[in-house]
């Protein structure tokens, strides 16, 4: 009994488990009488263990460090994690998880992984284990080893921010729908269609008055493709201003 409480903490609930999946584990003797040994309960602990308790702490805690082993380039920390999933037979949880490090964590700076790493999810559905290990470990690899940009979470939770907050106001007149009768009545007028300019692009406002000078996407200059935003991104802003002074 005194080994169930070191090895659980104390918890009860935990105790009770390791016990019952103890019982379950063990052939009953001729008299249909399990017999459990201080070797069977810590082999079932441990298989408990590894398990995760897919709604408990453990399970969030093997998660938490696959994804910030990932996002802090260290590969061998991120396989060791997914393989406690793999183990526990937790393919949704690795592959879920995968997903949102490639857009959350690595995103602009290499987009490119972003969509390797769904090939190599959508593989790992269809295989299923133990052979979907294999294009789940190249996605790890590919991400943990990939520039890091979170400059796409940043900049929709900014907007969102706003949104959420109420600070914003009426959608610029001629940015509204016009394919109903009356819409010029309404003064729903004035755009100008960009690929009718040189280069594709012409000012004119966006943003709604109250906020028209907002800037939510702060790039990143980790990765070739985010400094290839970067530079197109500072080319329409200085734009902007230009023709903002004339």
């Amino acid at each position: 009994m005194s080994f169930l409480v070191h090895s659980t903490n104390g918890d009860l609930r935990s105790a009770l488990n390791a016990l019952e999946l103890s019982a379950k584990s063990t052939e009953p003797d001729k008299d249909g009488v399990i017999h459990l040994t201080l070797s069977d309960i810590e082999a079932c602990l441990q298989k408990k263990a590894l398990s995760q308790d897919k709604n408990g702490d453990a399970h969030y805690n093997v998660v938490s460090a696959l994804q910030k082993s990932i996002r802090g380039s260290d590969v061998n920390a991120a396989l060791h994690y997914a393989s406690r999933l793999i183990e526990s037979g937790d393919l949704n949880s690795l592959t879920r998880r995968l997903m949102v490090i490639a857009y959350e964590d690595i995103g602009l700076a290499n987009p490119a992984a972003a969509a390797r790493t769904v090939n190599a999810v959508q593989a790992a559905d269809k295989l299923g284990l133990p052979e979907g290990r294999i294009p789940l470990a190249d996605a790890i690899i590919d991400l943990c080893l990939s520039p890091k940009s979170n400059s796409g979470i940043k900049a929709i939770d900014n907007a969102l921010s706003d949104v959420k907050s109420g600070n914003y106001g009426d959608i610029p007149n001629h940015l509204k729908d016009t394919h109903f009768k009356g819409a010029k009545k309404l003064g729903h007028v004035g755009y100008k269609y960009p690929h009718n300019y040189p280069n594709d692009w012409v000012q004119q406002q966006y943003l709604p008055d109250k906020i028209k000078d907002a800037k939510y996407y702060q790039p990143k200059l980790n990765g070739k493709y985010e400094k290839a935003l970067a530079d197109q991104y500072q080319k329409i802003n200085e734009a902007e201003k230009h023709h903002g002074k004339e």
